[in-house]
């Protein structure tokens, strides 16, 4: 006779405190650094689109090392894979200051300075990865399903929460002695600090393997569809590619945003630091007011969210691409944040509907890829800023108009279960864009 799960009881609030805090201590970090790169760029001279560039190797690290980070925490516990995620974010976070320091201080050429920081950042997108799976497995294995949609939604509010406190923090980190290494400096530092909280006081995970259960197919799925790849499967694969465009552009917009901003105000890269922080989190706050509120609000469904998101994304990018003040940049921006707050819920909760529930991990992962591959294409945004300001942000307008057109025409998409979006769909959308900004 198999065994059965064991019974979840409630996560104790000390606990739950220390997991919230070590996605907090990430997307702080990793949105701060975001923040900070062009100023870092253009001061020490490296090229737009090769400082956007930093994140592509972590990305495909990150994309390539979760599924093992994943079963090496089924197979040794939670806590040492959070621990061992903090040490390569708090590793890669002072490698990276070193070098910019170096950079900084002329100490070598620009192309030696971008390849160190490169692979400074690569430590991340490899052990950094760690933490991410641990800690949602964690919280899922102690929490009772009735409370699990809750605990899950708090978890995505530490990665929404450190999106808008990261950018703040990070021009108060720009310190005399060591500049706009500061940050990565004082982000390392935080982390450690995270790191002895979890390695003292949170209690390792009851963690058992419990036996597959086998279910029926879900109406209309085969066994062909079952074996071939999720990208390959014609119930998710228009989610997949809607996915993959709103995530290409919202990335591409917020790499491209700061060297932006920087020429708009024609100020230093350091004068123009807080002024992007700023527009940053303006931007996350129409973020969370989209996943948190209108969605809820409104009970919209997987098939409005669709529609409704890229429509407004693609409003936000023709005032950032026009935009006759700094202040119509940030409005812009923040209209966009908030139209790609509602389009993720929607093809995340339309993916999971469209698959039966023994294919909902597989389909997940097929998302999660989505979100990280698509951080290798921001360059070419960037690249294409530098030949025309206003390029980027128009052909992020004519993709997202075209993904409305998807939206309304591709029969999936067109008949996504109207279903109201839930919490959990919400909280899962902010789960990926963590991941996405974190590479």
């Amino acid at each position: 006779m198999p065994k059965s799960a064991p019974v979840a009881v409630s996560l104790p609030k000390s606990s739950f405190a220390i997991i919230f805090g070590v996605s907090l201590v990430t997307a702080m970090g990793n949105t701060g650094m975001i923040s900070v790169l062009p100023a870092i760029g253009r001061s020490i001279g490296i090229p737009d689109f090769l400082v956007a560039g930093v994140f592509s190797l972590s990305a495909l690290l990150w994309a390539g090392s979760s599924p093992f980070w994943a079963r090496a925490s089924d197979r040794h516990g939670r806590k040492p894979l959070m621990i061992i995620g903090l040490i390569g974010f708090a590793v890669s976070m002072a490698a990276c200051a070193m070098v910019v320091g170096a950079g900084l201080n002329h100490l070598a050429h620009w192309m030696v300075i971008f390849v160190l920081f490169l692979l400074a950042r690569a430590l991340f997108g490899l052990f950094g990865a760690a933490s991410n799976p641990a800690t949602q497995a964690y919280v899922a294995e102690h929490t009772p399903p009735a409370e699990r949609t809750t605990a899950m939604s708090s978890l995505a509010g530490a990665f929404g929460l450190g999106t808008v406190i990261g950018p703040f923090l990070a021009p108060l980190f720009i310190l005399p002695f060591i500049g706009l290494a500061g940050p990565m400096a004082m982000f390392s530092v935080i982390a450690l600090s995270m790191l002895f909280v979890v390695w003292k006081y949170l209690p390792e995970s009851a963690h058992m393997p419990v036996q597959p259960v086998k279910m029926d197919p879900a109406p209309g799925a085969t066994g062909d569809a079952k074996e071939k790849p999720m990208w390959r499967d014609p119930r998710l694969k228009p989610f997949l590619i809607y996915g993959f465009i709103v995530a290409v552009c919202q990335t591409a917009q917020g790499q491209t945003l700061g060297f932006l901003i920087i020429d708009k105000l024609g100020k230093s890269p350091t004068e123009a630091q807080g002024f992007i922080a700023i527009a940053m989190m303006f931007g996350a706050m129409a973020g969370l007011l989209s996943q948190w509120g209108i969605i809820r609000m409104f009970e919209m469904t997987p098939r409005q969210l669709l529609r409704w998101g890229v429509a407004v994304a693609a409003l936000g990018n023709l005032i950032v691409a026009f935009q006759p003040t700094y202040a119509a940049v940030v409005a812009g921006y923040a209209i966009s944040s908030l139209g790609f707050g509602l389009a993720r819920p929607g093809f995340t909760a339309g993916s999971s509907l469209a698959v039966g529930m023994h294919e909902q991990a597989r389909a997940a992962g097929a998302i999660a890829a989505v979100n990280g591959v698509n951080v290798v294409l921001a360059p070419l945004f960037v690249l294409l800023y530098e030949k025309v300001h206003a390029a980027p942000f128009v052909l992020n307008m004519v993709m997202m108009l075209a993904m409305l057109v998807y939206a309304f025409k591709n029969p999936q998409l067109a008949n996504a279960d109207p279903k109201p979006a839930t919490l959990a769909d919400s909280a899962m959308a902010t789960l990926e864009k963590s991941d996405e900004g974190s590479l």
